[in-house]
C-alpha cells in the first residue's frame, strides 16, 4: 500500500503582538486563509487518517482548524516538538516514525524546513511553500514511512491561498 503525505504550512500568522516566535497567533488573514484550504483540501483528500504537528501556537491552531474540517478529533491531532524550527534531517526522521497504520497523513510546521522536504522528497522543484500552501506527495512504492528517503516520492499537486483557484 502505498503513502501520502501532505506538507501544510501553518497559516499566516500576526507579528503584531510582543510575543515570542514560538507563540504568535494567526492573524485575521490566516484564520480566514485556514478553513478555506482545509475545505479544498477535504474536496481533494477526505481519507487523511492522521495530523501531526509542530507545537508553535500558529501550527497547532492551522492544524486544529483542518482537524475540524476533515472530521478528525483535535485531541487526535499529533504534537512533534521535533518540528519547530527543523530542517529536513529531522523533519524526515518525523515522517519516517509515523505508524505504518496510517496511509495519508498532513505534517503541519514552518518553512524553510517544509519547503526543503517537500523537494527533498518529491518530483518539483518548489521555490516556497506559502503560508498555509499545501503539497501532496505519494510514494507509491512505499508500504513503511521508514523506507521513505530523498526523491522516493511523486509531487500530485501543490495548491495555496492564492493560486486562483
Amino acid at each position: 500500500m502505498s503513502k501520502e503525505l501532505y506538507i501544510i504550512r501553518h497559516a499566516k500568522s500576526d507579528w503584531g503582538f510582543e510575543l515570542k516566535d514560538f507563540d504568535r497567533p494567526l492573524s485575521t488573514r490566516g484564520f480566514k486563509d485556514a478553513p478555506a484550504m482545509a475545505g479544498r483540501l477535504r474536496a481533494q483528500a477526505p481519507e487523511i487518517e492522521c495530523l501531526i504537528s509542530s507545537p508553535a501556537k500558529r501550527a497547532i491552531t492551522t492544524a486544529q482548524v483542518f482537524a475540524d474540517a476533515l472530521r478528525i478529533p483535535i485531541k487526535e491531532i499529533e504534537i512533534r516538538e521535533s518540528i519547530y524550527e527543523a530542517r529536513v534531517e529531522a523533519l524526515l526522521q518525523v515522517v519516517n516514525s509515523i505508524d505504518d497504520v496510517y496511509s495519508r497523513v498532513a505534517l503541519f510546521g514552518h518553512n524553510p524546513g517544509l519547503t526543503m522536504l517537500a523537494n527533498y522528497l518529491g518530483s518539483s522543484n518548489i521555490f516556497n511553500i506559502p503560508t498555509c500552501g499545501i503539497v501532496r506527495l505519494r510514494f507509491p512504492h512505499a508500504d513503511s514511512w521508514g523506507e521513505i528517503s530523498g526523491s522516493t516520492g511523486e509531487t500530485i499537486s501543490f495548491i495555496y491561498p492564492k493560486d486562483g483557484q
